[in-house]
């Protein structure tokens, strides 16, 4: 159902989900934004939709990110490679066992690994990143392991 939020949400306002972690009690999202009244507006655009449809799936009301979304903008490939990492492999960060990519996340349309993985059956429930760094220039630092993981979280 996050995914479907996800889906339906993922492009609006100059917002762009291009990659995200589902944890048990949080999200990690690297989304790309025109400025920060796109990102703002799309962001809560994308927790609303999450929160109805969880709100449906628990059949109850109310608030469930009670939390602001926390920003960081990432201005070299170095530091686009690291968020990748992070949010792609974030279970292990929280002691989870995961071989291979996290079905919990993006990673299963990720192009970017050194091994091949299997393409996910469904479509991308999000949208292709635009900007140069999350495209093209975090490669310059290797493409990601499905074996990697994060060391600690961004600053």
């Amino acid at each position: 159902m996050l995914e479907r939020a996800f889906s339906a949400g993922c492009e609006r306002f100059g917002f762009r989900l291009a990659h995200y972690s589902i944890q048990t009690t949080h999200l990690h999202l690297i989304a790309e934004a025109s400025d920060a009244r796109a990102l703002s507006r799309g962001m809560q655009g994308l927790l609303v939709r999450a929160a109805r449809a969880l709100n449906r799936a628990w059949a109850r009301k109310g608030s469930v990110f009670f939390d602001r979304f926390h920003a960081r903008a990432l201005s070299s490939p170095r530091e686009v490679r690291h968020a990748l990492v992070y949010v792609l492999h974030n279970a292990r960060r929280h002691g989870l066992s995961v071989a291979g990519v996290d079905a919990y996340s993006s990673g299963a349309w990720f192009d970017g690994w050194k091994q091949h993985v299997s393409a996910a059956m469904q479509s991308f429930p999000g949208a292709p990143a635009r900007s140069w760094l999350l495209r093209l220039g975090w490669r310059l630092h290797g493409l990601l392991s499905v074996d990697e993981s994060p060391r600690r979280a961004p600053p």
